[in-house]
């Protein structure tokens, strides 16, 4: 058996927790804890689109995503004053957005934008996958609450979606990579994954050894379990279905 420096199996996600409404000003939030990785997902709601979906009656919902300055280890200067988002940035925002498009109906929102923000207040492996499952859960209270309020008629959710990352080290399959294990991993991937076990994304790399078909299965088949046990976790915090019916 191969344990982890924190005593995890290898099929073990960290702890998790959904704290709900964490932000009182808006529309959906929560703080979303994976071990120690740490962050506040909200949901915003504007009466407006971009100019691409004007009076085509389609809402739109994107993203995007910052860490804190020392949400890390060492201080990251914060983005803003290098004055450009880095590369790492812009691709986990438009993942966190794809992930969220990927389970709603945007002609449901009507002619309306959903602004998520995944801010991390701390770092420790994982923070793109928490920043998907979180959001999720803020983007399901923003949508409670708008149809509580009559501006939406019927949820644009469609299904669950939430993410977790998988890989090898050591050569041992591990779910739900910490720092510590995601640095020296000899394998990292990411998966998002919908309510009803359908992908959104597989993010796979061999950073040191090249993987086969049977540890592709062995990381799919945990991954999907740690899923499973995530959505689990979002409908206990969002209480109510939020799907729409």
């Amino acid at each position: 058996m191969h344990f982890r420096s924190d005593n995890r199996t290898p099929d073990q996600l960290r702890p998790v927790s959904i704290i709900p409404d964490y932000i009182s000003t808006a529309e959906g939030s929560c703080l979303i804890e994976v071990g120690n990785t740490r962050v506040i997902c909200t949901a915003s709601i504007e009466e407006s689109v971009p100019s691409f979906l004007r009076n085509s009656g389609k809402g739109w919902l994107t993203s995007e995503y910052a860490m804190l300055p020392r949400a890390t280890l060492t201080r990251t200067p914060r983005e803003v004053s290098k004055g450009r988002a880095s590369g790492r940035t812009h691709e986990i925002q438009r993942l966190i957005g794809r992930s969220l498009r990927a389970v709603t109906d945007l002609t449901k929102l009507g002619e309306r934008t959903l602004f998520v923000d995944c801010d991390v207040i701390q770092a420790d492996g994982g923070t793109r996958t928490a920043s998907i499952t979180g959001a999720f859960v803020a983007v399901g209270l923003a949508v409670q609450k708008l149809t509580e309020a009559g501006t939406l008629s019927i949820s644009p959710l469609r299904d669950y979606v939430a993410a977790t990352s998988v890989g090898i080290v050591d050569g041992a399959v591990l779910l739900d990579l910490a720092y510590e294990e995601d640095s020296r991993a000899e394998v990292d991937m990411n998966i998002v994954m919908t309510g009803s076990r359908k992908m959104v994304e597989i993010q796979g790399t061999a950073e040191q050894h090249p993987f086969d078909d049977e540890q592709l299965a062995k990381m799919m088949s945990l991954a999907k379990a740690g899923i499973e046990q995530l959505i689990v976790k979002q409908k206990a915090a969002l209480g109510t279905t939020v799907l729409s019916q």
